[in-house]
């Protein structure tokens, strides 16, 4: 996230922030696709990670990126922490690792995502090479360890920073060490939200699956397809990984709501600084757990929306639904993971057969899959069927989905062609993981260096 909200408008019930939520309801026809990302920043000479600070450094790419775009600089205190398109169509931030994040502009189609993207590495690039600076895409840290990695001067990892490891394992992994591409969509109703959110909650694992990038760690294969799902799997579970609730039929805002109202806060935003609040969820914040800790107490409409953004679930609501299940990786996925979901979620046919298709799998049994698919990958299974299988039966859906909208490039192609990655992770059966293991056993001499040039952008 580019910029913590400071919406100062009074929030006094519950029924206010369930509104909140239900107000991201739209027409069918003003449905949009928002694509964010993630890469690795490295120098090419060494392979070593980017420093915040120096000629050479994520504050410089910022500032380049500044100059060239003529977005709006978003700072904490002194330092350049992102950019943010004067309009609201997009922005860019850093992760706490230095990772560098594009927040797509709300589209209409996946061409128009892959032409963003494309022009916005290929401006990178220009900023970046007499820097002699590169970017990687896939889903973890391949080389560094956790305190070779940079931390970025940002307040809400900072505050992060010191509570991960009260709550998980992995969770300075997770903040770290991980790349992501991700989209966001919408819905029209309470109803549309409850079966997109139901269906994308149970096909999350199909997705770490489908675009596991992450197999090595410090230089050495970590035995996984993806160890960006399994850091997922003890992070912080009490906000993070799937919510039972979504299962049932009957789930609406009030009920992510309620939950989202007993997971420990991050912080408030006053004048500017940041006020660490991990002692209190954000139901005691609403009691008035801090009156006598920071002058201005009461909770806010701006505390609320930074609340949402601070929960980890696998499937994360806001005004839209956030698909968070993928590893980073190249060019062409960032394309692929938003055609992928939708072709799945924007088309009322695909919709239904997603939803008839994995109607009877139960939380305890999508869970169960959930574990086993960071090192199963496509091998696991789910009610005695092969996940390659589920796969193969999945994809065509979203292919069906994408033909069926007819959203047409200059060619006369549909958005279904950006399926072209996923259809050869299944021809072959293997993933980019996959791949990646074969080289590292094979032409690269069981060295992880060759993948920063070879998989860089």
């Amino acid at each position: 996230m580019a910029r913590d909200t400071t919406d100062q408008t009074p929030l006094s019930s519950v029924s206010e922030m369930t509104a909140y939520l239900a107000a991201g309801n739209k027409p069918k026809e003003k449905f949009r696709i928002g694509t964010e990302h993630e890469k690795f920043v490295f120098f090419r000479a060494d392979n070593s990670p980017v420093p915040y600070f120096g000629d050479a450094s994520i504050s410089a790419l910022l500032k380049g990126l500044e100059a060239r775009s003529g977005w709006d600089p978003i700072l904490d205190g002194e330092n350049i922490i992102g950019l943010a398109e004067p309009t609201g169509m997009g922005a860019i931030s850093i992760e706490p690792g230095g990772q560098f994040e594009l927040s797509g502009a709300p589209l209409e189609t996946i061409h128009q995502t892959c032409k963003e993207s494309n022009q916005h590495l290929a401006t990178l690039r220009d900023i970046a090479e007499p820097l002699g600076i590169g970017f990687l895409g896939i889903g973890g840290s391949p080389k560094w360890t956790l305190a070779e990695t940079p931390r970025m001067p940002k307040s809400r990892y900072d505050i992060m920073t010191r509570y991960m490891p009260k709550v998980g394992t992995k969770g300075l992994d997770m903040m770290y060490r991980t790349c992501t591409i991700q989209v966001n969509l919408d819905f029209s109703s309470e109803e549309d939200m409850r079966r997109k959110m139901r269906v994308s909650m149970k096909l999350q694992s199909l997705a770490t699956a489908l675009f596991a990038s992450s197999p090595f760690t410090e230089g050495k294969p970590n035995g996984l397809s993806s160890w960006r799902g399994d850091i997922w799997r003890d992070t912080d579970n009490r906000r993070g990984g799937l919510l039972d609730f979504t299962f049932r039929d009957d789930f609406g805002f009030h009920d992510y709501v309620e939950w989202a109202l007993d997971v420990p806060m991050y912080f408030i935003v006053r004048d500017g600084h940041y006020h660490e609040c991990t002692h209190v969820t954000f139901r005691q914040f609403m009691n008035g757990a801090l009156k006598g800790e920071v002058t201005a107490w009461e909770p806010t409409m701006g505390d609320w929306t930074n609340h949402l953004s601070t929960l980890f679930p696998d499937v994360r609501l806001k005004r839209f639904l956030e698909m968070r299940g993928a590893d980073g990786g190249p060019w062409r996925r960032i394309c692929a993971l938003p055609a992928f979901w939708v072709g799945l979620l924007y088309d009322d046919a695909a919709l239904a057969a997603a939803d008839e298709l994995t109607r009877d799998w139960t939380f305890a049994e999508v869970n169960a899959l959930r574990d086993v698919v960071p090192s199963q990958g496509l091998k696991a299974d789910i009610k005695g069927h092969g996940l390659l299988d589920i796969a193969r039966e999945v994809v065509g859906i979203s292919r069906n989905g994408l033909k069926s909208r007819n959203r047409l490039n200059g060619e006369d192609q549909d958005d279904s062609v950006f399926l072209a990655p996923l259809e050869e992770v299944l021809a072959k059966k293997g993933t980019l993981a996959d791949d990646l293991l074969m080289l590292y056993h094979g032409r690269w001499n069981q060295s992880v260096e060759p993948v920063f040039q070879e998989y860089q952008y």
